[in-house]
């Protein structure tokens, strides 16, 4: 069997079926201390491609820097055939300050290819897309919502790529989505770059989720072994078809007041169901919330206290949408089946934290 060439990163060699863990120089902080982007290596023992796993480009979207540390504990460089590079920071500096954004207030995301001699959001962007990006035919981008907001796991994709489709397929989340790109984002330059990209949207800023993390971790797991990287029975479950969504809709507050949510993501929805009431802080004038569309809830609003116009449901249309909320309610079941029993623990009361 033909064994591997040694991987070279950061002026480092990376011996076949090993893994080595590596950090690329960004710039200082205020203090003077150095800043770097750390990388984890797994170079296989075999042949193979190359695919970058990142998280949090939005600092306070962290659901991916799980799934990266539980990657970076279950996938074995000497059985591994090919590359991977696990990113559990891309945004070192918003992870510090539980931010979206970089001290400069630029988004990371849009901020592709970046400049070596530019803002810090450039600066960072450069270094990662040279150092990680383009060493690699595939990614996977880890993102969540925002704050005070839910995502259903979902991938999304460009669309008119029939590779991204097979891909995505294999990844197993409940919903793909064929969304468009934007500019100086990492997707736009990595297609302009002939690199293909994944993008997993799942859970909520600041917060892991038990569901999030599963499906991200087994999800990648599939797309390595349909790739041929890893055994296929390496710990991999079977899942139903995952509905395919290229329109979706945003349904908004008729009034500012107080939310009580009927629906929330991953519920089948069909035109004309009640999402949510929106009251006054009496309880006055409740105004329904309505669904305009058959379709499947990719995305709520967490916070019951709501303005005018703000966006509480993200619904995407699909055909059959009782189907996927059986299988999402399939896959929540297994992830509470695996819990070993008692291992809640206790709560403390308000005084009892110190």
């Amino acid at each position: 069997m033909e064994s591997a060439q040694p991987f070279t990163i950061a002026g480092e060699d990376v011996a076949p079926g090993t893994a080595r863990d590596v950090a690329f120089p960004i710039t200082t902080l205020a203090t003077g201390t150095a800043s770097s982007l750390g990388v984890r290596v797994l170079h296989g023992a075999r042949p193979g491609p190359a695919v970058f796993v990142s998280a949090a480009i939005h600092g306070d979207e962290i659901i991916g820097t799980a799934v990266v540390q539980r990657l970076a504990q279950e996938l074995d460089p000497q059985t591994l055939s090919g590359t991977v590079l696990l990113v559990p920071v891309a945004n070192i500096f918003g992870f510090m300050s539980r931010s979206r954004y970089l001290p400069d207030r630029r988004d990371l995301n849009r901020s592709f290819p970046g400049s070596a001699g530019g803002s810090l959001a450039g600066q960072l962007a450069s270094i990662f897309y040279r150092e990680v990006v383009g060493r690699c035919q595939l990614g996977i981008d880890i993102h969540s919502a925002a704050m005070h907001r839910y995502n259903l796991p979902q991938i999304r994709i460009a669309a008119g790529n029939t590779g991204l489709v097979e891909l995505a397929m294999a990844f197993g989340a409940p919903v793909i989505i064929e969304s468009p790109l934007r500019d100086g984002s990492l997707r736009d330059l990595a297609q302009k770059k002939g690199v293909d990209m994944l993008l997993l949207e799942a859970g909520e800023a600041l917060r892991f989720d038990r569901l999030s993390i599963e499906t991200g971790v087994a999800g990648v797991t599939r797309v390595l072994a349909h790739l041929g990287m890893i055994a296929a029975d390496d710990g991999l479950a079977t899942v139903g078809i995952p509905a395919r969504a290229n329109h979706s809709v945003w349904v908004r507050s008729p009034r500012g007041g107080v939310a009580h949510m009927q629906r929330e993501s991953g519920d089948p929805v069909r035109k004309g169901d009640v999402l949510a009431r929106v009251s006054g802080v009496f309880g006055e004038e409740p105004l329904e919330l309505i669904s305009p569309i058959d379709g499947i809830i990719i995305g709520h609003a967490t916070l019951p206290v709501v303005h005018q116009g703000d966006a509480l449901f993200h619904i995407a249309q699909i055909a059959h949408p009782e189907r996927v909320g059986a299988q999402i309610e399939s896959i929540t079941e297994a992830i509470l089946a695996s819990e070993p029993e008692g291992s809640a623990e206790a709560l403390l009361d308000e005084d009892e934290v110190i």
